[in-house]
């Protein structure tokens, strides 16, 4: 019996911590043939050029992009990143490509596979933010013939798209695997590793809403807010999507300033301990909405990216504000009072879950033409959920 061949797709810091349990576990079996395909902002300096992160984690096979463009128009880097998969896959065959979430990587991956015939799978699908992003996660799921999901929420829209039940498997999200190990680096190291000068500080992550017609109007509220809240914070720098820097050159002034320490990217593990130490996180980033529940660290959810990406009575220590530096003023004032765990995103399983399921999943004799599944709208129990906690 030959290996299942399969290759992972990152673009970004981000997708790589929601899906390095996963690489490592299937790195390991030896049953699996496992390659590690590096785009994006991994492979730029401006943004950390985190593919060192990656080298060092000793992966067997790990190729980087051909073809890559440095642009922070999405539609451009679309295209680029579909021109280099498509070479790479044409050289390495491959029986699956793993890709997540709703960037514009693994949109190209999951179009290239679909035009070669190779499948794809397609990690924390079925979810909402009510952005451009959610259009992209939604296509990328519509693209993917498997679909590994953060829980019963996110599967019963994915029926509701037309997919099919048996192609869905509900995992957890993969990043808090790690979360939850004893191995995470030691909060006083990673403070003198990136040289921080205070132990007492919140997280600042604010990337752009590709909808948004006045960033710069919106980043003038949420920097006054921040500077008039006289506290220490870590500012870890927006991706590359079409606005970043505008976010960037908004973000320059607070460098001078002693209670700012700003970074272009942290690695995953250290981030985690930042984030478990720190006393909130603040912006728009999914880290104040997947990451901070796990260890009851207060988020405060900023302007539209994730606001419809989470229901508050299931992960109380959110508060939602506006771009408006009162209102995010009044959250920060409120954060101690919004100290709570939650496993709504799964349980630290995720790795284990996911290479079980993708043994079984007979990939080879999947048919490559989907069908749309109409939902059986008598299923109460489906209908009910979907009805009184979805929406």
């Amino acid at each position: 019996m030959s290996k299942l061949k399969l290759a992972f797709v990152t673009g970004t810091r981000a997708d790589y911590g929601k899906l390095k349990s996963l690489m490592k576990i299937c790195d390991k079996d030896l049953d699996i043939e496992t390659h590690i395909y590096v785009t994006g902002m991994h492979l730029l300096d401006k943004y950390g050029y985190t593919y060192n992160d990656i080298l060092s984690d000793g992966y067997k096979n790990i190729h980087t992009s051909e073809i890559f463009n440095e642009s922070d128009r999405m539609d451009e880097n679309l295209a680029h990143t579909i021109l280099a998969l498509s070479s790479f896959v044409k050289e390495t065959p491959v029986d699956l490509l793993v890709v997540h979430g709703d960037r514009i990587e693994p949109l190209a991956a999951a179009s290239v596979g679909v035009l070669n015939n190779i499948r794809v799978a397609h990690i924390e699908g079925g979810e909402v933010t009510g952005t451009a992003d959610e259009f992209m996660r939604h296509a990328i799921s519509k693209l993917s013939s498997f679909h590994f999901v953060a829980n019963n929420e996110s599967m019963y829209r994915l029926i509701q798209m037309g997919e099919t039940e048996e192609s869905i498997y509900i995992i957890g999200s993969p990043d808090i695997d790690i979360m939850v190990t004893e191995n995470l680096p030691i909060f006083d190291e990673v403070i003198k590793k990136y040289k921080i000068p205070f132990n007492e500080f919140a997280i600042f992550i604010y990337h752009p809403v590709t909808t948004s017609f006045d960033i710069k109007a919106e980043m003038e509220q949420i920097v006054s807010a921040i500077q008039d809240s006289k506290l220490n914070y870590i500012i870890i720098n927006p991706n590359n999507d079409h606005g970043a820097d505008t976010i960037r050159e908004m973000l320059k002034p607070l460098k001078s300033n002693s209670r700012f320490m700003s970074f272009n990217s942290i690695v995953f593990e250290d981030f985690l301990t930042l984030l478990k130490n720190c006393d909130f996180i603040i912006g728009n980033s999914s880290a104040g909405v997947r990451e901070a529940c796990v260890y009851g660290i207060p988020a405060i959810d900023i302007g539209s990216r994730q606001n419809k990406r989470y229901i508050p009575k299931a992960l109380r220590n959110i508060q939602h504000a506006k771009e408006v530096k009162e209102d995010i003023l009044s959250a920060i004032q409120q954060v101690n009072k919004h100290r709570h765990v939650s496993y709504y995103w799964g349980n630290g399983h995720s790795a284990n879950e996911f290479l079980k399921s993708i043994k079984n999943l007979g990939i080879n004799e999947k048919d490559l033409q989907k069908t749309f599944v109409a939902m059986d709208a008598t299923n109460e129990a489906i209908m009910n959920y979907i009805n009184e906690v979805c929406f």
